[in-house]
């Protein structure tokens, strides 16, 4: 007989639990109302000779208490409920003390790794902290069913953010930023109007972005195209000022170029307001805002040549850097960018491609932009191309009551990740438990998501008037709830994964990339797919399969089924699981190939899907990135660049950092032996990962790594 635990886990029957727990229930009654140990023992036989193949953990429980009734026990049976009920109250008992404390001795080394981009040890990160392990710590014991609990606790899925699930906020959005800039917004109470120049746009729009992040726990996204007319007034400004003050002792090419002149240093001045701005605000939770900036040159834009000017600008400054307080130029972390291929600058004779050339060189020097193409977006999307949100994951085309499609003030309620590698270990190679446990631990998911809606669900305007009342996502009347944005897909709840490859390797015995591999990987992608689909369908609301780089949960879903089922090879050794649908970083195989084999999984993986490519220092052979960025256009949605060279935040030193016997870091140029400030990368001893090293298999080290 099979147990089917609270987590939803499926494990062996085991008589020896249920004899244990009787037994410490019988030693706390008086004499007379013991049962024998022999009739302890024919309880246990009753309940494993039971013609059922399965039973839940609740109903043996019940059987047992059941059964002591019937010998007229009532006082250990009372016992037994008393035994029951806690340990349900240990599985619930308050954790937030120690953790909190760890915190403040800065030894709490999971949360330092969750986020790179918030420092513990800053006050204003702590307070943060604090706050979120109160959440975790409500979510855990009173929010959440029990079951939902467990299935986390036990690495099966994770619920995502359970740190802000106390609050009634939601994760990321596309910040309808055009409407907002237009139609003027109120920030603390203070009316924002329409800016009439450039610069004034972009102080504006740096000032959204931080009050939205500030009211929201995921990150944003910003389409530039929207920046492109109030450059266009700048200039006429420009040249109305000229006219009046220049123009009896110029003639009209000296005033245009007068008129240039001014418009290039507003331009410049913008872009630099937004990127300092971005990288010196702190929000509300103790970090720059999460915020990704679209860069898209649309043939229909009547604005398309200021905003080439101003995408020109953003990668003039971001290969440039940003001076750290050593006055070294540095990769900033924020703003993040994302870069549209089309036909109009896809490296084939287009006019925009002067744009792609640097957006190559800005790669090769600062990793970013990521690479959008618009082409196979268009085949993917019902011919639409928009961003991605700060966290990465897509939304479903969504038309309004005019029929025309809605992107921009759209969000996404939460997210809910899957162990796909643990039901395969669980299975053990049975292909039919495999099936029938997947169909259980997406339910789970989906009473996961659930819990995220619900929470929702009655929200007024007034707790995020920006959001809701004032343009970032809706304007609604105060005191009107948030309800009529939660279903019929107008925002979305996401389903991420985890392992494809990995439970490819333990179901298949070979990668997804083999033949025999591919046809299962595209199997279980689809059962994954269809199952949002059918939730949608029933309820009306929007769900969404979303792959996603998730570095800390592949740690995390490894760590605990390592601890759980032992070393497996190309499995639970590694440390690591690989992303979504990715092929592992150890699999030999080049861009090309990489990008060509993934592209199939990012049709079905609809609600967020990138791939990564790691080059080598590029910055000496920009033509072979170029093929690359070409490639991307022509054969996959979305995808981004990871540099493969060592480089040193503290002095800006580009080679190889020195790694001592100790396994410590240390820079030779500036002997900086912080790891927060470094980038090291793949060593011969083998690099596994962005954040993973596993020197010889026998020593680890964990850091927090600034992505440059």
């Amino acid at each position: 007989m099979k147990v089917i635990k609270r987590d939803g886990r499926i494990v062996n029957y085991d008589g020896a639990k249920i004899v244990m727990a009787m037994k410490k229930a019988n030693d706390e009654v008086s004499p007379h109302e013991q049962i024998t140990t022999q009739k302890i023992l024919d309880i246990e036989r009753f309940i494993s000779k039971s013609d059922r193949s399965r039973m839940q953990v609740e109903e043996i429980q019940d059987l047992i208490e059941h059964s002591l009734v019937q010998e007229q026990k009532y006082e250990l049976a009372k016992k037994y409920i008393i035994y029951r009920y806690k340990h349900a109250l240990v599985r619930k008992a308050n954790t937030t003390d120690e953790s909190i404390l760890s915190l403040i001795r800065n030894d709490n080394k999971e949360l330092a790794e969750e986020n790179s981009n918030k420092n513990t040890l800053l006050a204003s990160t702590q307070r943060d902290y604090i706050a979120g392990e109160v959440s975790r710590d409500l979510t855990k014991r009173v929010l959440l069913p029990e079951k939902i609990v467990e299935a986390h606790e036990s690495g099966a899925i994770h619920f995502h953010d359970a740190d802000y699930f106390l609050q009634p906020i939601f994760n990321c959005c596309l910040i309808n930023i055009g409407d907002m800039l237009d139609h003027g917004t109120v920030i603390n109470g203070k009316l924002i109007e329409t800016p009439k120049s450039f610069r004034v746009a972009c102080t504006v729009t740096t000032q959204i972005i931080a009050s939205v992040a500030s009211n929201q726990y995921g990150g944003q996204s910003v389409d530039m195209i929207h920046l492109g007319k109030y450059l266009r007034y700048s200039r006429e400004k420009f040249r109305r000022k000229a006219m009046k003050e220049l123009g009896d002792g110029f003639n009209e090419k000296q005033i245009e170029q007068i008129v240039t002149m001014w418009t290039k240093e507003e331009l410049q001045a913008g872009v630099q307001t937004m990127q300092y701005q971005i990288n010196t605000l702190m929000t509300t939770n103790g970090q720059s805002p999460f915020v990704t900036l679209f860069l898209h040159l649309d043939e229909d834009d009547p604005y398309r040549e200021e905003n080439a000017l101003i995408i020109e600008e953003i990668f003039r400054q971001r290969y440039q850097g940003i001076k750290n307080e050593k006055g070294v130029y540095v990769t900033p972390a924020f703003p993040k960018l994302i870069y549209v291929l089309d036909e109009n600058n896809c490296l084939k004779d287009g006019k925009y491609d002067y744009l792609t050339k640097l957006a190559a060189k800005c790669s090769a020097k600062r990793m970013y932009p990521d690479y959008i193409s618009a082409k196979k977006m268009r085949e993917n999307y019902e011919g639409n191309v928009f961003s991605c949100m700060g966290c990465r994951s897509f939304l479903s085309p969504w038309k309004d009551e005019d029929g025309n499609y809605k992107f921009e003030g759209r969000f996404n309620q939460g997210v809910v990740s899957l162990n796909l590698p643990q039901i395969a270990l669980t299975a053990d190679g049975n292909e039919e438990a495999f099936w029938e446990l997947l169909a259980q631990r997406l339910q789970l998911c989906f009473e996961a998501l659930m819990c995220r809606h619900r929470a929702l669900l009655g929200v007024k305007s007034d707790t995020s008037p920006l959001h809701w009342q004032h343009g970032a996502i809706a304007r609604l009347e105060k005191g009107e709830t948030i309800d009529k944005l939660l279903t019929g897909g107008y925002s979305t709840l996401s389903l991420g994964y985890i392992g494809v490859y990995e439970t490819t390797v333990l179901m298949r015995r070979c990668s997804h990339t083999k033949p025999e591999g591919t046809e299962f990987a595209y199997q279980l992608m689809r059962r994954l797919r269809a199952a949002v689909d059918r939730w949608k369908a029933e309820t009306n609301i929007g769900f969404a399969l979303y792959g996603t780089p998730a570095e800390s949960l592949c740690y995390r879903f490894a760590r605990i089924d390592q601890a759980r089922f032992g070393s497996i090879k190309d499995v639970t050794d590694k440390g690591y699981y690989t992303n979504s649908y990715h092929v592992d970083v150890r699999e030999p195989m080049n861009a090309f190939d990489k990008l060509k084999f993934e592209s199939g999984f990012q049709n079905l993986s609809s609600g967020g899907a990138i791939s990564l490519v790691e080059i080598p220092n590029m910055r000496n052979n920009i033509e072979a990135l170029e093929a690359v960025i070409q490639f991307i256009y022509d054969n996959i949605q979305y995808a981004e660049f990871n540099t493969k060279s060592d480089y040193c935040q503290c002095c800006g030193f580009d080679g190889e950092i020195l790694i001592n016997d100790d396994f410590e870091w240390e820079c030779p140029q500036c002997g900086n032996k912080d790891h927060s400030k470094m980038n090291v990368v793949r060593r011969t001893c083998g690099y596994l990962g962005e954040n993973f090293w596993n020197v010889g298999k026998t020593k680890e080290i964990r850091s927090r790594v600034i992505h440059l």
